[in-house]
């Protein structure tokens, strides 16, 4: 057993300490998920799709719980509001679609014979959820999940552990068992014994490559389901017919927003060299408008990095790529402490060779080079060991559509970027890892297939 310290990005200050269940606890919390989850699966679908949208009715009446909270142990200033439209967005969605998602697909129904093939759910899930959008990170699986007869335990971030507590309340509010919905505190080397002892069916994990590493390791050999969403270094590409204003407001909002520290964040910018010099004139400009500061001040839009170890590897990047020559075009903010407040930066002269480029920096930095082509874009944008989104600026569909044919990524956007359609697959390629969620394919990797033949004549 040992202690979980939550401290606040803002000043340092600790929020709130809690313990982590002892290995037999996390099996007992385990072992009553799973039994509770044979009563849960057996209620009628029409009943859990409601008892889910009641929780999530909760949340939203507590908003500015939600709000305040989150400025607290992640710096997000208060002036966005939460995360509650993208909460309610996919939960909503995921609910809408699961009737049709989730039932049989008849083969054959005749007086001969039933063929059909059902989806069965895996049994308890095991979500482990991210700092950085935590509560919509966490609702992507737990909300299909729940719907579709799992039972799930929800272990969320050291940072953002107060969101899994607000979680937990309101699915037991909303009447949703205790043991059927649970927010637990593990440990590391717990986490990895509910999986390598097969106490869990299904592992969702958010967050590190490394991370993602030790989940898959500890599932090595007992053929439980991982799913892993592990960053990226995701690439926007601004070509020479692209709206020159809209792209520097999109590309530059989905790189600096929640100072960074988006896993679909843009942290590398290819542009046409025809609109390059412009480009970094207006994305400058742009940056030079944003006010660092305290998130709880409503004038502030970028508040402090979530933890002061983030902070310090964006400075280890800025520095390594301008002593490798880089040019860093803004000056340093008057809130910028040196510790979790960082001045949003922009580089030029940037090279691949640089760890700006290569290594996620998850942070408000970003690097543009001038590009010559499309397959300069190309070559450069799959030049990385990441692949979650990739971002295409342009007039013209079916070249954003060639293009994105051609690019090592999960999502291709066209004139937008930073944003998950829960109707579509959320998912990845290369060291971003693998897994399918949201959309009807959620719901497949929630369940599993069981087939029936019955014979109606001996």
């Amino acid at each position: 057993m040992s202690q979980l310290t939550l401290i606040s990005p803002i000043d340092g200050a600790v929020l709130a300490v809690r313990e982590t269940l002892n290995q037999a606890a996390a099996i007992a919390a385990a072992a009553r998920a799973r039994s509770a989850q044979h009563a849960w699966a057996a209620r009628p679908l029409d009943e859990r799709i409601a008892l889910v949208r009641k929780a999530v009715e909760i949340i939203g009446q507590q908003t500015d719980r939600m709000t305040h909270e989150l400025a607290l142990q992640m710096g997000r200033p208060v002036r966005y509001g939460g995360e509650f439209r993208g909460f309610s967005e996919r939960a909503d969605y995921m609910c809408g679609i699961a009737p049709d998602a989730l039932k049989p697909l008849v083969i054959e129904d005749s007086a001969t014979a039933l063929r059909q093939i059902t989806r069965e759910p895996l049994g308890v899930v095991l979500v482990i959820a991210p700092w950085n959008y935590p509560y919509m990170t966490a609702i992507n699986t737990i909300a299909p999940a729940l719907v579709a007869g799992n039972s799930v335990l929800l272990k969320h971030s050291e940072q953002t552990f107060l969101v899994g507590e607000h979680l937990a309340e309101a699915f037991l509010a909303a009447g949703i068992p205790a043991d059927v919905f649970a927010h637990i505190f593990l440990d590391h080397d717990t986490t990895a014994q509910l999986i390598s002892g097969r106490h869990v069916n299904f592992v969702n994990f958010t967050g590190s490559v490394r991370g993602g590493k030790a989940i898959e390791t500890a599932a090595a050999g007992t053929f439980i389901s991982v799913a892993t969403e592990l960053g990226g270094k995701d690439p926007a590409y601004v070509r020479a017919d692209a709206n020159l204003d809209a792209a520097v407001e999109g590309v530059m909002d989905g790189a600096m927003f929640n100072a960074g520290q988006c896993c679909c964040g843009i942290e590398r910018i290819y542009v046409h060299e025809s609109l390059f010099e412009a480009f970094v004139e207006k994305a400058v400009a742009w940056v030079n408008g944003l006010r660092l500061g305290n998130p709880l001040n409503a004038e502030t839009t970028i508040g402090p990095m979530a933890n002061i170890r983030f902070a310090r590897l964006v400075r280890e990047h800025i520095a390594d790529a301008v002593a490798h020559g880089a040019i860093a075009h803004i000056s340093p903010s008057p809130a910028d402490d040196g510790a979790t407040y960082v001045t949003p930066q922009i580089l030029t002269n940037v090279t691949h060779d640089m760890r700006v480029m290569r290594e996620e920096t998850f942070g408000p930095v970003v690097g543009i080079m001038p590009v010559k082509d499309d397959e300069q874009a190309i070559e450069l944008m799959n030049d990385s060991d990441f692949g979650l989104t990739a971002s295409i600026w342009t007039q013209d569909s079916a070249a954003a559509q060639a293009i994105g044919a051609r690019l090592e990524t999960g999502t291709v956007f066209m004139n937008r970027c930073d944003y998950l359609d829960p109707a579509l697959c959320w998912t990845g390629c290369k060291d971003t890892g693998h897994g399918a969620g949201l959309s009807v394919l959620g719901y497949q990797a929630l369940t599993r297939p069981k087939s029936y033949h019955l014979k109606k004549k001996a």
